[in-house]
């Protein structure tokens, strides 16, 4: 813990971080010179924990819904420089209280938390040792049929919005919809709204023309902050095609690969195991290019085991939740993703696979930022 929280200015003297202008001026030109930065000078045998200790580090999906203090723990023990905190927005009002409350988490935390609205708040949590929460929510369907609901959640702090959970709402179909219409006018019209704000848009869990739409629609880059690659899931409604993620790709945007093991492959823990998950990592920079992909893990911070996940209160819920299109497994996770140290372990596999260390650094979270700024 104490080297988590060391000083940045000391870590600048370590070639594998961010260069001082990036923290000193937050500038965009500086992190475009970053996250395109030339791995000539690194050492060719990677020291996997300095990097790790060094770098930002970014979850493109936490799970908070059961906030607790062995999360505050579990978090700490991360390493992590900030995540997308998945609030709980039934409806509008359900959803400003989940941002008031998480900012009265933060304000009652400040030597460990700082609510995070722009890429510089993240660079700032870095230099400070600590860790950015970045609010937002998987489903847009609180707006009700009012476009200024949006500058609402907005005001309150909201940076990320998905258009559309798995299912229709009023800006389009979801990815388990019977049809796949897309994108409805006032659905267009919302995507324009938030991109005039600076909301990043999300579509893990749109349709295939939802998603599409999205990226069509949008005059800023779009995120596909947790999902998977179809070529190596056939079939499974959440993947994303090699189309989708080149296409989002090309606009700028970034993918956060999903770490939950039964959206990897079918058989988590056994069969599908950290390798694939690697595997759907190389997919996609393969198709969209490094600058594009991210890690994404769409459970709780300390892990699905370590906050109480049994056959019983997790998997058969979701057999009447879901439909059996979804897929959903038991274990529905990945071991060596179930943990504080998943990520940690990622870039372990990446190291043997022969990734430089500024393309690790990307993958953590210098793509991350460089889509914050030019989109927030």
């Amino acid at each position: 813990m104490q080297q988590f929280r060391r000083n940045l200015t000391k870590l600048l003297s370590v070639s594998l971080l961010l260069p001082t202008q990036v923290v000193s001026a937050f500038s965009t030109s500086s992190v475009n010179n970053l996250t395109g930065g030339n791995s000539a000078s690194l050492p060719k045998s990677l020291d996997l924990k300095t990097l790790y200790d060094n770098a930002v580090v970014i979850d493109g999906m936490i799970i908070t819904r059961d906030w607790n203090k062995d999360a505050f723990a579990a978090m700490l023990e991360t390493g992590y420089t900030g995540f997308h905190n998945s609030l709980i927005g039934n409806t509008l009002s359900i959803a400003k209280a989940s941002l008031i409350e998480w900012r009265k988490k933060v304000d009652a935390n400040p030597d460990t938390m700082l609510f995070a609205t722009s890429a510089n708040d993240f660079l700032t949590a870095k230099k400070q040792g600590k860790i950015a929460i970045f609010c937002g929510f998987q489903n847009s369907s609180m707006i009700g049929n009012s476009i200024d609901n949006i500058d609402v959640l907005y005001e309150l702090g909201t940076r990320w919005m998905q258009l559309t959970y798995n299912e229709r709402n009023l800006l389009g179909d979801g990815s388990t919809e019977r049809t796949n219409a897309g994108l409805s006018d006032f659905g267009i019209k919302a995507v324009e709204r938030m991109n005039d704000l600076g909301i990043a848009i999300d579509l893990s869990h749109c349709g295939r023309q939802t998603t599409m739409d999205g990226i069509t629609y949008s005059k800023k880059a779009v995120t596909i902050n947790h999902s998977m690659c179809e070529a190596l899931y056939r079939n499974h409604p959440r993947a994303k095609t090699d189309e989708q993620i080149k296409a989002m790709a090309n606009k700028g945007g970034v993918i956060g690969i999903i770490g939950l093991g039964y959206m990897v492959g079918p058989d988590p823990g056994g069969k599908t195991t950290l390798e694939n998950y690697v595997d759907h990592i190389e997919h996609a920079i393969n198709v969209g290019g490094i600058d594009h992909v991210a890690l994404a893990s769409d459970f709780p911070i300390q892990g699905m085991m370590a906050n109480g996940a049994t056959k019983e209160n997790w998997y058969t819920p979701r057999l009447t939740r879901f439909k059996p299109s979804y897929q959903v497994r038991w274990p529905a996770h990945i071991p060596e993703l179930d943990t504080t140290d998943r990520f940690r372990n990622v870039i372990q596999v990446l190291e043997k696979r022969k990734f430089k260390a500024r393309e690790i650094e990307k993958l953590l979270g210098l793509n991350w930022i460089r889509y914050y700024q030019d989109t927030l």
